[in-house]
C-alpha cells in the first residue's frame, strides 16, 4: 500500500482467493479504459446473425414463387439466415401437404446457396423452415 501511495497508483487485488492474495500496482482507471476498448474491438469483429423472412401462402402462384425464390437466393448470398414459412389463413390449414411441398421445393431450389437447418414444422397456423447460408470458400 505504501508503494502504491509512493507511485500515486492503485493497489488492485487480482486473485483474492489465492494464498496469499495476489495484488498489482497499476492505474486502475487506465486498466478499465483499455479493457473496455478491447471489448469494443472484439464486439466489432463479431458477426451479427441476420434472419430474413419470406412468407408464402399454401397456394402461392408460380410467378410469385419465383420472385420470392430470387429474393431468398439474394439473402443467402448476402450471408443472412432465411426463415421461410407458409401461413395458413382460416380453413386453408387443410392444405398442409401443399405447404410442405412448397417449402421442400424451395429447399431443393436453394440447395447450392444454403443448407436446410430445420425441416418444415407446423407451429400453429404457420409451417416454418430455416435455411442457413453456405460458407464462402
Amino acid at each position: 500500500m505504501k508503494l502504491a501511495d509512493e507511485f500515486e497508483l492503485d493497489l488492485v487485488e487480482i486473485s483474492p482467493n489465492a494464498e496469499p492474495p495476489v495484488c498489482k500496482i497499476m492505474d486502475y482507471k487506465k486498466f478499465v479504459y483499455e479493457q473496455k476498448k478491447r471489448e469494443k474491438v472484439l464486439k466489432a469483429k463479431s458477426t451479427q446473425v441476420v434472419i430474413k423472412e419470406i412468407r408464402f401462402g399454401p397456394q402461392t402462384d408460380e410467378h410469385d414463387y419465383e420472385f420470392k425464390r430470387k429474393n431468398a437466393e439474394k439473402f443467402l448470398k448476402e450471408g443472412s439466415k432465411l426463415k421461410a414459412f407458409v401461413f395458413f389463413k382460416g380453413r386453408s390449414i387443410i392444405y398442409k401437404d401443399q405447404g410442405q411441398i412448397l417449402l421442400l421445393r424451395l429447399a431443393t431450389d436453394l440447395e447450392e446457396f444454403g443448407k436446410v437447418e430445420a425441416m418444415p414444422v407446423l407451429e400453429g397456423k404457420r409451417m416454418i423452415m430455416f435455411i442457413a447460408p453456405k460458407k464462402k470458400k
